[in-house]
């Protein structure tokens, strides 16, 4: 028998285009997604329109270059517009590389740079960070959402009239199912941002997955799309799996409770996926008066949803929550409360199906020590929805994954009936709003003031926003600036949801035996 063909890739392929493609197909005349707030033929667009669309966008940026295999970068609300672009990247085989609307240019240019991209499409509201960003790394871009009489306000095309212009794809490309498909920038654990490599069929099995045993979505259900779609979470368990069920996706370009609230009612909306952040929005919106919609249930992720808030939440909304837990690396969904089973609050539910979890020796870096159940330790996986490593990283791949587990620097225990419950980071990362703020990155930051010696970024709880981001720093001898003087620096010059609310300005920083600043003692204080 041929070893090569036993060994080999094979002929299967697969493409995460295939879930709009397909849809199209089948639900052609059935709303994919409506623009909230907005009237006229750009408020909303079928199934059919959308895949129409994305195939002029694609012809478009082959036309301007694009290959198979190239990054194309984007900077994309949640409107029409994204999805559009999304797939038609990924239907000429290129990898999509949603870049997050509030990085600023330095933290643009690095995804830019890093992500060796071909070519970025640039929102019109992020052309002021963005554009410079792609001049200064030489980086070819296109704008999207620029009207036409404001077509002169910049020095780059329209991708709306290149695609008006261009021969539409006739089908998708045909991929092998371990192809690269999207490169998300995540800090993770450790370093500054790092590309993680999704490949088709991790992203296509956990939509597959996720409706098969996790969420009991219907083709007739209305879905909150207010996570933001350059994220992994609103990328897969919003957008991904409503378009591969046929299902109507509300879009939403910025979060507002009240304004939610009103799109959800307007639109008749059965489903909320959503961070811990929003559903405490949500809850305040209703106290104010604002309209409820009639949902059928609610899906949280990104932090852990406080019990009190789940209670009032289900309360108020006559919603069931199941709440789940994941990352970039997973694809992202590691485990969930499945819909239709009694949910267990206070954990983020049982390992998906094909995926494994274990709880290890959270000491023990280059082997996997396996820790009887109810133990605490580090939370690692293996399965179908692992990532195909940090793009130019070995060193940090071989970290990440350890006998072939991924190590998710998340302390943890698991009970007898495989449920799974949340303890602490590992590490000093901090999750903001279900947003990973590395401290490493916020302090070098905060020491280009010149009146800084020494600055620790580190987490305090919060109610609202999961954790709070505080910093403790030194002036150098003979130097002087306030609090509030430090913290605008810091606002200036990073994603706002990076910089430290609180700045204290102390002596001394507390170190351990080796000299590393003992940033849990910083929390301990200051959350006092």
């Amino acid at each position: 028998m041929d070893d090569d063909v036993l060994q080999g890739p094979g002929y299967a392929t697969v493409s995460v285009a295939a879930i709009l493609a397909e849809s199209a197909h089948r639900y052609p005349d059935k709303t994919a997604v409506i623009w909230a707030g907005q009237t006229g033929p750009q408020a909303s667009a079928t199934y059919s329109e959308l895949w129409r669309d994305a195939k002029a966008i694609a012809g478009a940026l082959r036309a301007r270059g694009v290959q198979r295999g190239d990054r194309v970068a984007m900077l994309v609300p949640n409107v029409p517009d994204f999805p559009r672009v999304y797939f038609a990247v990924l239907a000429i085989g290129a990898v999509a590389v949603p870049i997050h609307l509030l990085f600023k240019r330095d933290e643009i240019a690095h995804v830019l740079r890093d992500s060796g991209a071909k070519l970025v499409v640039i929102g019109a509201p992020s052309l002021g960070e963005a554009l410079p960003a792609a001049m200064e790394v030489g980086v070819d871009a296109v704008s999207v959402l620029l009207p036409e009489a404001a077509k002169d306000l910049a020095p780059i095309p329209r991708l709306e009239a290149l695609a008006a212009e261009a021969e539409p794809i006739v089908r998708h490309e045909a991929m092998n199912p371990l192809d690269a498909a999207t490169l998300l920038y995540t800090s993770g654990t450790t370093g500054t941002p790092k590309g993680a490599i999704g490949s088709h069929f991790s992203l296509v099995e956990q939509v597959n997955v996720s409706l098969i045993d996790l969420f009991d979505m219907r083709s007739d259900d209305v879905v909150f799309g207010g996570l933001p779609l350059f994220h992994t979470f609103g990328q897969t368990c919003v957008l991904n799996t409503a378009f591969r069920k046929g299902a109507t996706i509300v879009m939403l370009p910025k979060f507002d409770p009240a304004g939610a609230l009103e799109a959800m009612a307007e639109h008749g909306a059965t489903v909320f996926t959503a961070v811990p952040t929003m559903y405490v929005g949500l809850l305040a919106g209703a106290r104010a008066g604002a309209p409820k919609p009639q949902l059928r249930y609610a899906v949280s992720g990104g932090a852990p949803l406080p019990l009190a808030v789940l209670e009032e939440f289900s309360q108020v909304f006559g919603a069931t929550v199941y709440e789940g837990y994941g990352l970039t690396e997973t694809s992202p969904v590691v485990s969930f409360n499945p819909v239709g089973r009694d949910i267990r609050p206070g954990t983020v539910g049982v390992p998906i199906w094909g995926v494994d979890v274990a709880i290890a020796d959270a000491d023990v870096d280059d082997r996997v020590v396996e820790l009887p159940r109810g133990e605490l330790g580090e939370l690692v996986v293996r399965g179908h929805d692992l990532f195909k490593g940090y793009l130019g990283k070995p060193e940090a791949n071989a970290t990440a994954v350890v006998e072939g587990w991924f190590r998710t620097g998340d302390l943890a225990t698991m009970g007898e009936d495989g449920y799974i419950t949340l303890v602490d980071r590992k590490k000093d990362m901090i999750l903001r709003n279900g947003y990973n703020v590395y401290p490493t990155e916020v302090e070098s930051v905060m020491m280009r003031h010149p009146a800084v010696q020494a600055a620790a970024v580190f987490g305090t709880p919060h109610e609202k926003h999961g954790q709070e981001i505080e910093a403790a720093v030194v002036l150098r001898e003979g130097q002087q600036a306030t609090e509030d003087e430090l913290r605008e620096f810091t606002k200036a010059k990073i994603a706002a949801y990076k910089f430290p609310r609180v700045v204290h300005l102390v002596d001394e920083l507390p170190l351990g035996p080796s000299g590393k600043v003992l940033k849990r003692e910083l929390t301990r204080v200051w959350s006092q």
